[in-house]
C-alpha cells in the first residue's frame, strides 16, 4: 500500500480548510456502559447539537458503528490471557450479544441522526471488537474476501436501518491493513480515516508516525494506492479512487497547532469521541462540556483571523474535490 498527494482539492479562495469528526456513535444509552449516542440530544449527542447550534459554518462526520459489541474497553478476563495459543483467539472481555446494539432495531436513533443538521454519517467498523490483545482493533489479520464480506454486513445494516450515509469509513483504532483497504476500493468508498498524529510538528511536508498508517500526509489528503494481501491486484480491478484523511487534532492540542495547519494551507481534521467515560476508561478527546469549550474557543479564534478564507467542509466533501481531479 502507497501513499501520492492529492492535489487541487482546495477550492479557489480559500487558504485551507477545517473538518470535524466523531467516534464510537451507536445506541448505548447512560443505562449502559455508557451514552454513545442512545440518549440522543438528551446525552452525548446534546453535545453536537450544541456546536452545531453555536457555529453555523459547521460540519460533522458522525462515524457510527452499526452494530457494537464491545462491553468493555479494558480486559476483565485476566488469567486466560495468560495462556499461551488461547489468548490470541479469545475476547478478553465478554461481548454484548450479537445485533443487541445493531442500529436498525433502534428507530428513534436512526432519525434523530437523519434530522441533524449539516451532518453526515459514516461507517465505523462493524462490531467494533476482535480476538487478543488488541480488543478494539477489528481489522488486523483478515483477508480482503474476508473485509469485503464485514464491509457488506454493515452496509446491509445500514441500509436497513434507513440511516442517510456517506462511502467513508474510519477503522476501529486507525488500524487499515492492505487487505482492508483494497475491500474498501472494491467496494467504491469514497474515503478512509486510518492515521492520527498529534505530535509530530506541523509543516507541508510532515508525516505521520502516531497511530495507524505511518508515513501519510499530516495536513493534506492523500491517494491510497491499494494492494491486496490476497495477491496482486488484477488488470480487470476498479481503479484506486480512495482518498486517505489524517486526524492532526484532538482536545489535547493547541491553538497554535490549529493556526500552524492552517498557515501550512492544510486540513485541519479534528476527532473527537463520542462519550468520556465508560467501559473501563476514559478518553482524553471525549466529547464533554469542557472539549466543547475549547473547540468553540479556538473555532471563534480561526474565523476571526481567517475569516472566509477557510474552507469549513466536511470529509465526503473534500474527497468529492479529490475524485473530481480523476474525471
Amino acid at each position: 500500500m502507497t501513499l501520492t498527494e492529492c492535489r487541487g482539492w482546495l477550492p479557489a479562495g480559500k487558504r485551507a480548510a477545517v473538518c470535524f469528526s466523531v467516534d464510537d456513535v451507536h445506541p448505548a444509552t447512560s443505562r449502559d456502559e455508557f451514552d454513545a449516542g442512545g440518549d440522543l440530544g438528551r446525552g452525548a449527542l446534546g453535545h453536537v447539537e450544541r456546536l452545531l447550534d453555536r457555529h453555523p459554518q459547521l460540519r460533522v462526520t458522525l462515524f457510527v458503528t452499526p452494530d457494537w459489541r464491545l462491553r468493555r474497553l479494558v480486559p476483565t478476563r485476566k488469567w486466560l490471557t495468560r495462556i499461551p495459543f488461547l489468548r490470541e483467539r479469545i475476547h478478553w472481555a465478554p461481548l454484548t450479544p450479537r445485533g443487541h446494539f445493531r442500529i436498525d432495531r433502534f428507530p428513534q436513533f436512526v432519525a434523530y441522526l437523519n434530522t441533524l443538521p449539516r451532518t453526515d454519517c459514516a461507517l465505523h467498523g462493524l462490531n467494533h471488537a476482535h480476538r487478543g490483545p488488541r480488543m478494539a482493533v477489528e481489522f488486523q489479520e483478515q483477508s480482503r474476501a474476508t473485509c469485503s464480506a464485514l464491509l457488506q454486513e454493515a452496509r446491509r445494516i445500514f441500509a436497513t436501518a434507513g440511516l442517510r450515509h456517506v462511502q467513508g469509513f474510519a477503522p476501529p483504532a486507525w488500524n487499515a491493513p492492505p487487505s482492508l483497504c483494497a475491500a474498501l476500493n472494491e467496494a467504491d468508498f469514497h474515503f478512509v480515516t486510518s492515521a492520527r498524529d498529534l505530535n509530530t510538528p506541523v509543516s507541508e511536508r510532515a508525516r505521520t508516525a502516531m497511530s495507524g498508517v505511518h508515513g501519510a500526509s499530516l495536513i493534506h489528503p492523500m491517494w491510497i494506492r491499494c494492494a491486496s494481501s490476497d495477491g496482486p491486484t488484477s488488470a480487470t480491478a476498479r481503479p484506486c479512487r480512495l482518498v486517505h484523511f489524517t486526524t492532526n487534532f484532538q482536545a489535547t492540542s493547541t491553538i497554535e497547532r490549529a493556526r500552524a495547519v492552517i498557515e501550512a494551507g492544510g486540513l485541519l481534521s479534528i476527532k473527537a469521541h463520542i462519550f468520556k467515560t465508560g467501559g473501563g476508561i476514559t478518553m482524553l478527546d471525549g466529547l464533554d462540556a469542557a472539549y466543547c469549550d475549547h473547540l468553540e474557543r479556538i473555532w471563534r479564534e480561526l474565523h476571526r483571523r481567517y475569516g472566509d478564507a477557510l474552507w469549513w467542509t466536511s470529509l465526503a466533501e473534500v474527497a468529492g474535490r479529490c475524485r473530481a481531479t480523476l474525471s
